[in-house]
């Protein structure tokens, strides 16, 4: 892997990112005290942070294709410079809340360009108690999925099956005893057909987008660059309960769980509630199930209306169900949510030059970002210490104050919030409010129907 083209959808991202609007993806991971002294504990991090290939990589621009860049491998590589640890202080607060505050601090701060595109922070209270990971990785780098396939090298149960110094060969692509001339014209019409593709997609973006999005002033505020993190954990069972009864998936009830808690959190605020529902983003893998993660990122997304203005749980439930069977009936390369699809077919130029015009057209497409990140279904530990629970963290795009990023581990789902300071500066009572909307859901399904 010594250099690598990146693949137009990174690109966009790593062209997306300004100061106010860092483009790194996160994760904070709690853990219970262990056996390990918190110095070797950064040790193990770093140790297993440095054996991660990918990690070592680079962005440089190159000559060809213009306006593109590549991944290459840093040859002046010291892990010391993307691992640090954070001492605590002793206060008032216990290290989790602690560990909160202070994460939703460094995710402000933009991944510094000329080295690989990655932090990690070891967050330490007193000796013997728990402590806290923040990772954070540039969206260039990964989607979701290619994160968590990433980020969980740093565990005992992922890093201990590594072999080192072993790279999986690449798959030679199968020669086809098709002439050449029709090789040729195969290649033509798929990208043909990828092209037709991209300007359906667009036709769609244009045909969504909203000119006035008469959204709440709290998603819609200016951004201040600032950023608070709060988390909210669920009962997984409490959701499959809910599935059971009201049907759909599990996603779908906890999107309707955010479309409630946002209502439930404006009225508490004495807002009104907008007088257009509020559009989610919902991003949806385009990777193969059980296929290697492969690099960089490989999704598309649908677009929701989150129904607030509907008081009855059930009935927003419902409305979310039939909205994402909408969507999933469509697939998610149509549609106007299925902009990274679109994205994939323009050149690096584009993407380097069309970048301020993209990060204002994404206000008036959706509202906010609700994503789910699966995480591996086993226990994990870092240096016997155990993962108690990991809850990821989606950036803000321009015109956005407002992600929900959500991870099922451990028979419970983890909730990050990734809310524009000033503009959400109560984000925790909307992590109260994800509780109160689910344990409402649960009543409601428990009722006669």
């Amino acid at each position: 892997m010594s250099s690598e083209l990146l693949a137009p959808l990174d690109l966009a991202f790593w062209h997306l990112e300004t100061a106010d609007h860092p483009m790194h993806l996160g994760a904070l991971a709690r853990f219970d005290p262990g056996p390990g002294d918190p110095g070797d504990i950064l040790d193990l991090l770093a140790e297993r942070a440095a054996a991660i290939p990918r990690l070592r990589m680079r962005v440089r621009d190159v000559l060809l294709p213009v306006g593109g860049a590549a991944w290459s491998v840093d040859k002046t590589f010291d892990v010391r410079r993307h691992v640090r640890r954070i001492q605590l202080p002793d206060g008032e607060s216990d290290v989790i809340t602690q560990a909160t505050r202070l994460a939703g601090e460094l995710m402000e701060r933009p991944l510094e360009r000329g080295l690989p595109p990655w932090e990690m922070y070891l967050l330490t209270g007193a000796p013997g108690g728990p402590f806290a990971v923040l990772v954070k990785l540039h969206h260039a780098l990964a989607d979701g999925m290619r994160a968590v396939a990433i980020g969980a090298g740093i565990f005992d149960q992922i890093a201990g099956t590594r072999t080192p110094g072993r790279r999986r060969p690449r798959p030679v692509p199968p020669r086809s005893w098709l002439p050449g001339p029709l090789n040729v014209a195969g290649a033509a019409r798929g990208r043909i057909e990828e092209l037709g593709r991209a300007l359906g997609v667009g036709a769609s973006v244009v045909r969504a987008s909203r000119l006035d999005p008469r959204g709440t002033p709290a998603l819609t505020a200016g951004s201040s660059g600032t950023r608070r993190l709060a988390t909210a954990d669920l009962d997984l069972e409490e959701v499959r309960r809910v599935r059971r009864v009201a049907g759909g998936t599990a996603n779908d009830v906890l999107l309707a769980v955010t479309a409630g808690a946002l209502r439930r959190w404006l009225l508490g605020r004495g807002e009104p509630l907008p007088t257009v529902d509020p559009r989610a983003l919902v991003p949806v893998s385009r990777r193969r199930p059980g296929g290697a993660p492969g690099p960089g990122n490989t999704f598309s997304a649908y677009l929701l209306d989150l129904p607030l203005s509907d008081p009855e749980p059930l009935s927003r439930l419902g409305s979310v169900r039939r909205g994402m069977d909408r969507n999933k009936a469509a697939g998610p390369t149509r549609g106007a949510g299925a902009v990274a699809v679109l994205a994939d077919q323009l050149p690096p130029l584009a993407h380097r030059f069309g970048a301020p015009l993209a990060q204002g057209a994404a206000r008036m497409l959706f509202d906010v970002l609700v994503t789910n990140v699966p995480l591996p279904r086993s226990t994990l530990s870092l240096g016997g210490c155990p993962l108690r629970a990991l809850h990821p963290m989606a950036p803000l795009a321009r015109g956005q104050a407002l992600a929900v990023a959500m991870s099922p581990y451990g028979g419970q789902v983890h909730i990050g919030l990734v809310a524009d300071g000033k503009a959400v500066p109560d984000v925790d009572r909307l992590a109260a409010a994800i509780h109160d909307e689910l344990a409402e859901l649960v009543k409601a399904t428990d009722g006669p129907h």
